[in-house]
């Protein structure tokens, strides 16, 4: 089974030194769907109100092979 890495960009690169291994290409794409929102749900209430996380997908040769981005934007309304 190929091997695929997922690095997460917000703010700073987390780079995936370990990878998981997956069917193919449309396994990862899945995998990468499902990692945003696990992110965002603990990193949102942490800082700010503007947050954009990024996770970047990679081939077992370092190649990108899919990038998913979720941004996050919260506003004060007026009274």
């Amino acid at each position: 089974m190929p091997r695929f890495f997922f690095d997460v960009h917000d703010g700073g690169p987390e780079f995936d030194d370990t990878g998981t291994e997956l069917s193919g290409p449309d396994e990862a794409r899945q995998k990468a769907k499902r990692l945003l929102p696990d992110i965002a749900r603990e990193d949102i209430p942490k800082d700010g109100d503007q947050r954009t996380f990024t996770v970047m997908v990679k081939d077992e040769t370092g190649h990108p092979v899919y990038s998913a981005t979720l941004t996050y934007a919260g506003l004060w309304l007026p009274r």
